[in-house]
């Protein structure tokens, strides 16, 4: 007895949640583009910044209209026993899939040089917008309390800065272990408090089996829905033949 039936209902089941996942999510994108109040004040030090409401709701967005159009091929396509409607599902998943491994590879890649290429942009605007800017000044001074940490990779960073000879030599102060001001460059010395790279590198690295399964979990459902729509693509050819 083939198992045709069985695979195919799932295969519809399993799409309708993909497309329900991606209409909700649409939603969301629209919801936070149009009127993204709700949300400024759970971003607390960033409700000022706009920009990134922008982005969120156009990722929403993006991603919502991806998961609709893929739950509605794959669903459709089972259901109706439709090759094209299959195999255009099964081009979608290959895509996605094929990035997905390629931006893994390519995240490996360069994660040991995250450092040295993040230090130079950090750097230069720790010393030349930090106290000036009020966006980059907010999101470091976020960072900065929220990790206690200071600069990206010490209180080296703020030496020769602007923001350093505009306060009379004071360092920001989460630099001083005390976090409290005046912190100069010699009481930053003598505390141990770290730069923020390096701490939210650590957070991220205890973070990363969780982000592993996650990613885990999401490329075998994809494997399987490329697997289950070429047996299916693979039945009616056999069917019609």
């Amino acid at each position: 007895m083939s198992c045709c039936p069985f695979v195919r209902l799932m295969m519809v089941l399993f799409n309708l949640l993909v497309f329900i996942a991606g209409l909700v999510l649409l939603a969301v994108g629209i919801w936070v583009s149009v009127d993204g109040s709700p949300f400024l004040q759970l971003l607390g030090p960033f409700s000022r910044r706009d920009q990134p409401f922008v982005n969120v709701g156009f990722f929403c967005i993006s991603a919502g209209a991806i998961l609709v159009l893929v739950g509605l091929l794959g669903s459709c396509g089972a259901r109706k026993e439709s090759k094209c409607l299959l195999i255009s599902f099964f081009s979608i998943i290959l895509i996605i899939f094929v990035a997905e491994v390629a931006a893994g590879v390519v995240a490996l890649f360069y994660s040991s040089f995250a450092e040295r290429i993040l230090e130079p942009w950090a750097t230069r605007a720790l010393r030349n917008d930090y106290g000036r800017d009020p966006e980059v000044t907010q999101l470091w001074n976020s960072t900065m309390t929220e990790f206690g940490c200071c600069g990206f990779s010490g209180y080296s960073d703020f030496l020769g800065s602007e923001f350093l000879d505009q306060n009379r030599g004071e360092l920001p102060p989460s630099c001083c272990w005390t976090n409290a001001a005046p912190c100069r460059p010699e009481d930053a010395a003598r505390s141990p408090v770290q730069g923020c790279f390096r701490l939210v590198l650590t957070l991220l690295r205890q973070q990363s089996v969780t982000v592993g399964g996650v990613a885990t979990g999401v490329t075998a459902l994809q494997a399987a829905g490329l697997m289950v729509s070429v047996y299916l693509y693979t039945h009616l050819d056999r069917r019609t033949a």
